[in-house]
């Protein structure tokens, strides 16, 4: 099917005509991008699939985030997406595979938390994210709050309230 490969090993230029497609050039607006501002994705953690034919069809990338709670406390986190894959490639399973790459690639001897903002329904299903530890955080920005997600090894250290927002430490 495809080859997942690091992100790091992809010019920069076919990232962002890739996101662009999969998503619109607006895309720079959205709160996914007000929640990560100012931070680099994580290597190590950000993959892309190539086709058949070795052509760029999906990426993801994953940021350093933190929710920040009432108390003024930062707790680390991890922001998975934005997930894009090409229009034309979609279906084949390509944003699966980056899916699954990148929640491997978490070190298990210390698990952040993870966040996203999609479709809870197909995240639940097939990579165990739930919205309801997020219910009681907000964002810089619009979103439905039944799309903010979070997948934790121990949901119990979750702060109940907090806002989302760019790793600072």
């Amino acid at each position: 099917m495809s080859k997942i490969i690091p992100l790091a090993d992809v010019d920069p230029a076919l990232i962002e005509t890739l996101l662009d497609t999969a998503f619109e050039p607006e895309r720079h607006q959205r709160t996914a991008y007000k929640i990560r501002a100012g931070t680099d994705w994580l290597p190590g953690l950000s993959f892309a699939a190539l086709d058949e034919d070795d052509l760029l069809a999906g990426t993801i990338q994953c940021w350093p985030v933190a929710l920040t709670d009432p108390a003024g406390r930062a707790h680390p986190m991890i922001m998975v997406g934005p997930v894009a894959v090409l229009p034309t490639q979609q279906g084949r399973g390509y944003g699966q595979a980056l899916m699954t790459a990148s929640l491997t690639a978490i070190d298990p001897r210390a698990p952040l938390p993870q966040v996203l903002i999609g479709d809870p329904d197909y995240y639940a299903r097939f990579f165990g994210f739930a919205n309801a530890p997020t219910l009681g955080w907000s964002l810089p920005g619009p979103y439905e709050a039944h799309r903010l997600l979070c997948r934790s090894a121990n949901p119990a250290i979750l702060p109940p309230q907090g806002t989302l927002g760019p790793w600072r430490g």
